[in-house]
């Protein structure tokens, strides 16, 4: 094969774990702002205070900026706030996948990470608005955001050979897990020291910059790449030769029909359950219930996605290497790592609404479970580029459609169902999330499959990967 050392499919993929990095950072500051933007609410404090945990904070007050506005938005209020992103999020998942089909991956990546920038800068504007600014501009960032991993699906069913493709696929996905550690932290110092603004515009120029790196050292497919080795495309182009369809019609029916498809689907959907309610609602979780101050707060929320960060890279080498060496089949693989990254997440999120006001354990047990969960992203995640190359994109717009649905429902309902913010009713939010993992993983199990599908390929020969 040929070194992956500056080759260009590993440029590609260390762009592209950049651009997502950033992705996740813009998607999610908010809800790190959010603690800060909103008035506090003190008639909710007096009649609490009973059943929740001592107030617990060992570091030395600094002199705290406190200039940044205040709203008056109430749970709910917030509750729609964050879940605003995941409308414009879910429309323009299947239209991505079905643009970056036909225009390439490379423009629409690009744009939409530079859209998410252009209108995370706008944020405080649109806070000072009006809540209704407010939801429109994150709806926008969610259109933005909603072609970016169809797209790459899509650039990477020309770039990665079959026996790598763990291994790229998690570099670049992976940036989004680093995106959320070092953003969570970095906003609420920015939040503490300067003022909430500066959490948008720090981002949103960092997206711009990004923007200009990827259009000029990024192409679409090896042919039309300006600076790489002959050696390497040839390489990556006949290690795909058998897996794509040259039909120009998308079959959807046949797509639509295929159970393998909807293994996916199922897996998504649960997985995400989990882990939206987290990404949005951790935060809180450590405020209200662990009370913890925002600087330790943005530390402790990060944890859980470095354990995840790591567990993404380190799962795809084991996966690529458990497929070449060890003559595992694709499918064994891409199943056994979704039950780990499904099940295990589940035991240690109900695990963690039981020990009460154990800070270490809670936060050990929520970084164990979503640490777990990095194996999913060699486990289903990448499932589509096994079954059908040709329309990667277009089967991850499809699968992420209904992966956003818990983005947009999963917060509103934990807010619903903690209203006083009592550890009993977030046992009842981690109860939900982990019975949806458990579901989704039994799924998976029984029906998903890692062979070309018959109808992903032009001529339908079966081709065995």
């Amino acid at each position: 094969s040929v070194p992956a050392c500056c080759s260009a499919r590993y440029n590609l993929a260390l762009l592209a774990f950049f651009g997502f990095f950033l992705l996740y950072a813009l998607r999610v500051n908010l809800s790190v702002a959010l603690v800060d933007m909103v008035e506090p609410n003190t008639s909710l404090a007096k009649n609490t205070t009973s059943n929740v945990c001592p107030e617990h904070s060992s570091t030395i007050n600094v002199p705290r900026n406190t200039s940044g506005k205040k709203y008056s938005w109430d749970a709910d209020t917030q509750g729609w706030i964050l879940g605003s992103f995941f409308y414009g999020y879910i429309i323009t998942q299947i239209p991505g996948g079905y643009l970056a089909s036909k225009i390439g991956g490379k423009l629409l990546l690009g744009f939409g990470i530079f859209g998410t920038s252009v209108f995370t800068l706008l944020t405080p504007l649109a806070a000072n608005l009006g809540v209704g600014y407010l939801i429109a501009v994150r709806a926008l960032e969610g259109l933005g955001e909603g072609v970016t991993f169809p797209a790459m699906h899509s650039m990477w069913s020309s770039w990665a050979p079959p026996l790598e493709r763990s291994k790229l696929l998690s570099i670049s996905y992976a940036g989004a897990q680093l995106g959320t550690v070092v953003s969570l932290p970095l906003s609420g110092l920015i939040c503490y020291y300067m003022n909430w603004i500066y959490v948008f515009y720090i981002f949103g120029a960092l997206g711009v910059l990004w923007f200009f790196f990827w259009m000029w050292f990024v192409s679409d497919t090896p042919e039309t790449h300006w600076s790489i080795s002959h050696a390497e495309r040839e390489y990556i182009l006949s290690s795909l030769k058998d897996q794509l369809s040259t039909q120009k019609s998308v079959p959807w029916r046949r797509i639509l029909g295929s159970l393998p498809l909807w293994a996916i689907v199922v897996a998504q959907f649960s997985y995400n359950w989990t882990f939206y309610t987290l990404l949005t609602l951790l935060p809180t979780y450590m405020k209200e219930i662990l009370r913890f101050d925002a600087q330790e707060n943005g530390f402790l929320s990060a944890l859980p996605y470095f354990g995840c960060w790591l567990c993404i890279i380190l799962s795809g080498q084991i996966a690529d290497h458990l497929r070449e060496k060890q003559n595992l089949s694709t499918v064994c693989v891409r199943k056994s790592f979704t039950l780990i990254g499904m099940i295990g997440p589940a035991v240690f999120l109900v695990a963690a609404g039981f020990i009460g006001c154990n800070y270490e354990l809670a936060v050990a047990f929520v970084t164990i479970s979503t640490t777990l969960g990095g194996f999913c992203t060699s486990g289903y995640s990448i499932n589509h580029l096994d079954i059908a190359p040709s329309y990667a994109g277009i089967l991850l717009g499809i699968t992420n459609s209904f992966g956003t649905i818990p983005g947009m429902v999963g917060p509103v309902i934990a807010k619903n169902l903690t209203h006083n913010n009592t550890v009993g009713e977030w046992q009842t939010v981690f109860y939900i999330a982990a019975s949806i993992n458990l579901f989704g993983a039994i799924f998976f199990a029984l029906f998903g499959s890692g062979e070309v599908q018959d109808w992903a390929v032009s001529g339908y020969h079966l081709h065995r990967n």
